[in-house]
């Protein structure tokens, strides 16, 4: 984030060119808008924690916490960009927390302990992810069971706002609604340590924006795989380029999907609700958009040590930047690569930003596995963009504002969109209406 995504893959640690969108407990919700809810797993049964029984956990079970904490801490202490944790004292959190983190009795009770004290970073990239989250995200593009469901977290570990519903969805079907907030889960508040299994109905309580009770019962099922990049030729003279992440694969992608494009159609790449993912994605896509080896973008180790970035990527077959009118969409769920590649663009004078002021979580972060099949996300360089803007808990403020209401996503209207259409017929107007020097 900056991660740009927030999960590490097996083991090791991801390429130091690659970012991740971090789950801290403020920013937990933006790895669910990218993973709809649903995964084929074993029924939990209620631990004591929430069934009112006193408890403490086995001995196995406060070893593995033990592994589990010692193993976060000691990553921030040697691995954080800022070797001064920004003022924090380490030890003395440690003091704090190890007790509570040791006596946890699940997965729960366990990151809700290391993400209280991760926050004492004010990093919204730094945080611990459960295993049920990080087997959640890694079948996110998967053909597998859901709810269909996609959460933003609001500003309790139990607030959860239904950002977007999957068509033809159990969820769909039973009749939920864009806005709405999940309250609970057979009878405990969702976490992303809640298993969604295939098959077994689930009891649901939702309250919708008038504090109304909603009650339903549904299955998860089976969905096909949801594509995370698609190219939109439905509007004539517009081709959108929706991006749900910044996935591997993505550059080539984009090259292919600008193969060929006629000099007259407009170029709309729709970032909205995009997490982030790899940084070297980001770079893939801003090369199909900029000069070859411009410089877009600096960051800074724990060293001090700069690096610039430049776009140098790959674009699959382009080996010249697009001409054509380009615009981003973006809203407060862009984070990451999702702020990054708008910036770059904006700040090149390449396109128009259109939507609303991003999340502004642009640090980069690397992944590390946890003793448990969690996984810790943790800043490891500073971010500033080619002209010295630092993004981080500033955001992108885009060219024009058009933000898009609940209501009217509800109602299928896209004023993000047509903002942004029109901004773009509004420039081939003018630049044809410009005078032709003799």
């Amino acid at each position: 984030m900056t991660r740009i995504r927030d999960l590490r893959r097996a083991g090791r640690w991801v390429l130091m060119r690659a970012m991740r969108v971090s789950m801290s407990a403020r920013l937990i919700g933006v790895l669910l808008l990218a993973a709809p809810l649903g995964e084929v797993a074993p029924a939990l049964a209620l631990p004591a924690a929430y069934s009112g029984e006193a408890a403490a956990p086995s001995r196995s079970q406060a070893r593995l916490n033990q592994r589990v904490f010692d193993r976060v801490w000691s990553e921030v202490r040697s691995s954080y960009y800022d070797p001064t944790l920004h003022g924090v004292d380490w030890n003395a959190a440690r003091a704090r927390f190890r007790p509570q983190a040791l006596a946890a009795l699940d997965e729960r009770a366990l990151y809700r302990t290391l993400n209280a004290m991760l926050d004492l970073l004010d990093d919204g990239h730094a945080s611990a992810s459960p295993p049920a989250a990080v087997r959640r995200q890694e079948a996110q593009f998967a053909r597998r069971a859901v709810m269909g469901l996609v959460l933003m977290r609001g500003e309790t570990p139990d607030d959860w706002t239904v950002e977007r519903i999957r068509p033809g969805s159990p969820a769909e079907a039973a009749g939920i609604r864009l806005g709405w907030t999940l309250k609970a889960v057979d009878g405990r508040p969702w976490g992303p340590d809640v298993e969604t299994p295939e098959g077994r109905p689930l009891q649901l309580v939702l309250t919708d924006e008038a504090g109304a009770r909603h009650e339903t019962t549904l299955t998860p099922r089976v969905m096909e795989a949801v594509q995370p990049f698609v190219a939109d030729t439905s509007r004539p003279g517009v081709l959108v380029l929706r991006v749900e992440q910044f996935d591997k694969g993505l550059g080539p992608w984009m090259g292919g999907a600008l193969e060929g494009l006629s000099p007259d159609v407009a170029v709309i790449l729709d970032l909205r609700g995009n997490p982030g993912g790899r940084l070297w994605e980001a770079e893939s896509v801003l090369t199909c958009f900029l000069p070859r080896n411009q410089a877009w973008a600096t960051r800074t180790g724990r060293s001090g040590r700069a690096v610039v970035l430049r776009a140098s990527g790959d674009c699959g077959d382009r080996r010249d930047p697009l001409a054509n009118p380009v615009a981003v969409l973006v809203d407060q769920g862009s984070r990451s690569a999702a702020e990054l590649t708008p910036a770059a663009i904006q700040e090149a004078r390449r396109g128009v930003v259109v939507g609303e002021k991003t999340g502004g979580s642009v640090l980069i972060a690397q992944e590390t596995n946890l003793p448990d099949g969690g996984r810790l996300t943790l800043s490891r360089a500073d971010f500033v963009t080619a002209g010295g803007i630092r993004l981080e808990k500033r955001g992108v403020t885009p060219d024009i504002a058009a933000p898009r209401s609940v209501a009217q996503r509800r109602a299928g209207d896209d004023p993000t969109l047509e903002a942004a259409i029109a901004a773009l017929r509004a420039e081939d107007r003018a630049a044809a209406d410009r005078p032709i020097g003799l």
